[in-house]
C-alpha cells in the first residue's frame, strides 16, 4: 500500500507536464486539493461546452474556487488565482442535461493571465511546488494530525470509521493534511486558505488547529446532549410515577381533580374584580395552565402569579368618615407641639373631606391624587411615629418600608417572571399585606437610597412617588398596571441633600426641626415617661419625675436634637427604680436632679465653652448636621514663616476658601484693627478645627474664621457665650445662611446665650419658640465690624499678642 502511495505522488510530480494553457472551470462552494478525488456537477452550458473539450483531449482541466457564489460564475475577477490541476477520471451524463464527473486532484497551479473567456475559460498556468520539510517536528505534527483524525472520527456521527484506518495507511506528508482537509466541515476561506500555503510544516499547524477546534465542538455537543438525554429520562420517569401515584389514589378514592383547581382559580379571578387588563392577563395565564402538564415548572410558576394576582385589593379601600376634630386630637395625643406639620396633615384631611362629599352630589369630579410628603428632621424628632398618627387619624392601614441600604431595583419594581424565584417588588408586596389599595404608606430613610451596577432605586420612585403617574404603576412581576394614586405616601429624610433632584422634586417637603429643652421636658413628661412606666409594669405612683430631674437628664446625659436618648436615659433610670422597688427598699420614688445621678452616674455631657475659650484665637461658630444643630470651635496660632496659611480639621473647599477670604478680610483691614501690616510678611498662621476626624464644608464659618484671626492678632478674648454663623465677603460683608433654627437650638442646648446672625436672616428667628427667643439675646449684623464689636471682650482686657517687628518681646508675644 505504501509503495502505492509513492507511487502515485511521484505520478503528480512527474508523469503530468502542464500544459502552457489549460481550460479553467470555476468551482461553487468547493475546492479540490491535490492527491483527493470528489465528484462534480456540471450544469452551465458554458460549463458542459468546457467538458466536452476537455474529455475529447487530454482530460486535463485547471479546477478553481468562486469568491462570491451569487455572482457570474464565469467571470475571472470572481475566481480566486490558486486552484488545482485535475484529471476528468469519470463522466456520467443524466438524462436532465447535467453531467456527473469524478475528478482528481494532481498538482497545485496559479493563473497567471486568462487569455480566453469563450466558449468558456481558458488560461496561462505555472505550477506552485509545495515546501515539504522533514524532520522529527514534522513527523511529529503528521501523527498529531492523524491521531486527532481518528478522535474526530469517532466523535462525528457523519464520518465512517474507514476513514480512521485509511489516514493511518497514508505516508506521504501532503497526501495526510489533504485527505484529513477533505473530510473536514470547513468554510470556503479555509478550504482556500489551507491550499495557499505553501509550506506542509504550516499546513500541519493549521490543520491541528482546526482538528483540535472541531472536536471541542464536537465534545461539548455530545455532553450537551447526554444532559438533555438524562433530563428528558428524569421527567418522563416523574410523569409515569404521578401516573402510578394518581392510579393509587383513585383505588383508594383520594384521587385530585385538577378541574376543581381550575374552577377554584377561575372563581378567584371573578371575586377579584380585577381591571379589564388585568383581568385579560389572569385569564390568558390561567388558559396557559389547563395545557400544560402539573409536572411542569411552567405550572407553579402561572399558579404563584395568579395567587398574587387575585390576591391583591384592586378595589377594597378602609376608612371611617373623617373627623376633622378627632383627627387633631389624635395628632395632639400622640405628638408635642410640630404645629405645621399638624396643620399641613389636617388641611390635607379638610380636603379630602370636601371632595368625598361633594363627589357624593356630584358637584366635582372624583378625580384625587394624594400628596407625597416627606419629613426631614434629624433622628429622634418622630417622623416616623407621625405616619402612624396619620393613619389612625385616618383609619387606614399603615405599611412602612425602610429604603436605607436598598440597592436593586427590582426591590421597588420586582422581577420579571423569566427568573426563578420572581416575586412582586416591595411596594405591590406592601398593599397586598395592607388588604386595601389607600394605606399610608411610609417610606423610611429615602436620603439613604443607594445605586449600583443593579441599578438605581431611586429611578425607580419616580413613577411611584408622582401623582401624576403612579395610576398606573406597573410592576415588572405583575406586568399590569396597578393603581397607586390612592395610597398616601410619606417619606422621611435626616438630610436633602443627597436625594435626587427629581426625585426631591415630587414631594412636599416639611422640616422638623430640633427640640428645645422645655420641649423635651414636656414631651419627656407627657409621653416618654409615661410610655416607659408601662413598659416596666411600674404604676404612677410608684415612679415619677420632676421637672429639674428631667432637665438634668436633657443637660448631662444626652446632647441630641431630638429625644431617643433621653427615652433611653429615661428608661434607664426607671430600671434602676423598678429594681429596688422589687427588692423591697423603697415603695415609690420620686427622680429629681440629685437622684438622677444617684441612678444614672457621672454626667456624660459638660458645658465646656468658657472653659475650651481661654485664649486668644478661638473662636465659637455655629454647624448644622445631619442629626440636628450643634457648635463648633475655630483655632488659630501664630508662628515664624512667611506669610503662609495652613488648614487642618479636614475642612472642604468651600470652608477652605472662606479662611482664605477671612484673611484677605483681616489683612486688608489690619491698620484698621490695630495691627502691623508688615507683621503678615514674617509669620506663618494656622487655623485649626477640631473634630479632625469629621469632615467640614460650608461658608457659614466665613464669620467666625475672621472672629478668630483678629482675636489672635489683636490679644483681645472672645466672649465665652457667644457664637455666631454667617458668610463673609473680601469687603467685609456678611450674608445669609441656612439652618438657623437647627443651629439656634444646638448653640443654646451648650449654654450659649448670645447669638450672632447675619441680619438677612431675622425673618428665620420666627420659626424660633417663644420661650427660645426670650431667653436668649441675638444680635443682627450687615459686616464685620459689627460681628467684632459684639464678640470680642472690650479692649480694656486686651492680652499683648502681636507687637511690632524687632520688638524684643516677640517670642513671649507669639506664645501668648
Amino acid at each position: 500500500m505504501h509503495d502505492e502511495n509513492r507511487s502515485n505522488t511521484e505520478q503528480n510530480e512527474h508523469k503530468w507536464e502542464i500544459p502552457e494553457v489549460l481550460p479553467i472551470l470555476p468551482l461553487k462552494d468547493t475546492v479540490i486539493y491535490p492527491y483527493t478525488a470528489a465528484p462534480l456537477a456540471v450544469g452551465q452550458e458554458r460549463s458542459l461546452r468546457l467538458i466536452e473539450h476537455v474529455v475529447a483531449g487530454n482530460r486535463l482541466v485547471g479546477l478553481v474556487a468562486v469568491k462570491d457564489p451569487n455572482a457570474e460564475r464565469g467571470e475571472p475577477e470572481n475566481s480566486y488565482t490558486i486552484g488545482s490541476l485535475a484529471r476528468i477520471d469519470q463522466v456520467l451524463r443524466i438524462p436532465d442535461g447535467t453531467v456527473r464527473l469524478l475528478v482528481r486532484g494532481l498538482k497545485r497551479i496559479r493563473i497567471t493571465e486568462y487569455v480566453e473567456r469563450e466558449p468558456f475559460l481558458v488560461a496561462h498556468v505555472e505550477e506552485m511546488p509545495e515546501t515539504v520539510e522533514e524532520g522529527v517536528e514534522v513527523e511529529a505534527l503528521v501523527r498529531n494530525a492523524q491521531s486527532l483524525f481518528q478522535k474526530l472520527v469517532g466523535l462525528s456521527p457523519t464520518l465512517p470509521d474507514e476513514l480512521a484506518t485509511a489516514v493511518i495507511n497514508l505516508e506521504d506528508t501532503l497526501q495526510v493534511i489533504y485527505f484529513i482537509a477533505n473530510n473536514l466541515r470547513l468554510e470556503l476561506i479555509e478550504r482556500q486558505e489551507l491550499l495557499s500555503i505553501d509550506s506542509a510544516k504550516s499546513k500541519l499547524e493549521w490543520l491541528n488547529g482546526v482538528l483540535t477546534r472541531e472536536i471541542e465542538v464536537l465534545e461539548l455537543g455530545k455532553r450537551i446532549q447526554s444532559e438533555a438525554q438524562e433530563r428528558m429520562t428524569k421527567a418522563q420517569r416523574e410523569y409515569y410515577l404521578r401516573e402510578q401515584l394518581k392510579a393509587i389514589r383513585k383505588e383508594l378514592g383520594e384521587v385530585e381533580d385538577e378541574q376543581s383547581e381550575y374552577d377554584s382559580l377561575r372563581a378567584k379571578i371573578e371575586a377579584a374584580n380585577l381591571p379589564e387588563e388585568a383581568r385579560k392577563e389572569a385569564e390568558r395565564e390561567l388558559a396557559r395552565m389547563e395545557k400544560l402538564s402539573p409536572a411542569s415548572p411552567e405550572h407553579s410558576v402561572i399558579r404563584t402569579y395568579l395567587d398574587w394576582i387575585t390576591a391583591l385589593p384592586w378595589n377594597v379601600s378602609v376608612g371611617e368618615p373623617i373627623d376633622i376634630a378627632r383627627a387633631r386630637q389624635i395628632l395632639d395625643e400622640d405628638h408635642y407641639d410640630l404645629a405645621r406639620v399638624k396643620d399641613r396633615i389636617l388641611e390635607y384631611l379638610a380636603v379630602l373631606k370636601l371632595r368625598e362629599e361633594r363627589t357624593e352630589s356630584g358637584e366635582v369630579d372624583g378625580e384625587h391624587r394624594e400628596p407625597i410628603l416627606c419629613f426631614v428632621g434629624p433622628p429622634g424628632v418622630g417622623k416616623t411615629s407621625l405616619g402612624h398618627s396619620i393613619a389612625r387619624a385616618m383609619g387606614r392601614k399603615f405599611v412602612r418600608m425602610s429604603l436605607g441600604g436598598v440597592h436593586d431595583e427590582a426591590e421597588i419594581r420586582g422581577h420579571r417572571r423569566t427568573y426563578i424565584g420572581a416575586m412582586p417588588g416591595r411596594f405591590i408586596q406592601a398593599i397586598r399585606r395592607a388588604e386595601s389599595n389607600n394605606p399610608v404608606f411610609m417610606l423610611d430613610e429615602v436620603d439613604k437610597v443607594g445605586s449600583d451596577w443593579r441599578g438605581d432605586p431611586s429611578s425607580a420612585l419616580l413613577e411611584a412617588l408622582d401623582p401624576e403617574q403612579n395610576k398606573d404603576f406597573r410592576d415588572h412581576y405583575l406586568d399590569v398596571p396597578f393603581d397607586l394614586s390612592h395610597v398616601m405616601f410619606i417619606t422621611t429624610a435626616n438630610t436633602l441633600d443627597t436625594i435626587p433632584a427629581p426625585l426631591r422634586d415630587r414631594m412636599e417637603i416639611i422640616q422638623l426641626p430640633g427640640y428645645t429643652e422645655e420641649e423635651k421636658v414636656q414631651i419627656a413628661d407627657k409621653y416618654l415617661v409615661p410610655k416607659q412606666r408601662r413598659a416596666h409594669g411600674l404604676k404612677p405612683e410608684e415612679v415619677s419625675f420632676t421637672d429639674d430631674g428631667l432637665r438634668t437628664i436633657i443637660r448631662d446625659y444626652t446632647r441630641e436634637a431630638g429625644v431617643r436618648n433621653v427615652e433611653r436615659e429615661i428608661a434607664a433610670a426607671i430600671r434602676k427604680v423598678a429594681t429596688r422597688i422589687a427588692e423591697g427598699k423603697a415603695q415609690s420614688v420620686t427622680v429629681d436632679s440629685a437622684m438622677v445621678r444617684e441612678l444614672l452616674g457621672r454626667p456624660k455631657y459638660f458645658g465646656e465653652v468658657a472653659e475650651r475659650i481661654d485664649r486668644p484665637g478661638v473662636a465659637t461658630g455655629m454647624v448644622w448636621t445631619p442629626v440636628g444643630g450643634e457648635i463648633m470651635f475655630v483655632e488659630a496660632t501664630l508662628m515664624p514663616g512667611k506669610k503662609s496659611l495652613k488648614l487642618t480639621g479636614q475642612m472642604g473647599d468651600v470652608m477652605k476658601e472662606s479662611a482664605e477670604t477671612a484673611l484677605s478680610y483681616v489683612r486688608s483691614q489690619a491698620k484698621d484693627l490695630g495691627i502691623d501690616p508688615l507683621f503678615f510678611e514674617n509669620h506663618d498662621i494656622h487655623i485649626h478645627v477640631p473634630a479632625g476626624a469629621v469632615p467640614k464644608e460650608g461658608p457659614s464659618a466665613g464669620v467666625t474664621l475672621v472672629t478668630a484671626l483678629v482675636s489672635l492678632l489683636t490679644g483681645r478674648l472672645v466672649r465665652s457665650d457667644v457664637a455666631m454663623t454667617g458668610e463673609i465677603t473680601l469687603r467685609g460683608k456678611v450674608l445669609p445662611v441656612g439652618g438657623i433654627k437647627e443651629k439656634v437650638l444646638g448653640a443654646r442646648r451648650v449654654g450659649i446665650t448670645t447669638v450672632i446672625l447675619p441680619r438677612r436672616n431675622k425673618h428665620d428667628l420666627e420659626e424660633l419658640p417663644s420661650e427660645l427667643r426670650s431667653s436668649m439675646n441675638f444680635v443682627l449684623v450687615d459686616n464685620a465690624d459689627e460681628v467684632l464689636a459684639a464678640a470680642l471682650v472690650p479692649e480694656t482686657t486686651v492680652m499683648p499678642a502681636v507687637v511690632h517687628e524687632g520688638s524684643p518681646d516677640t517670642e513671649e508675644a507669639l506664645v501668648a
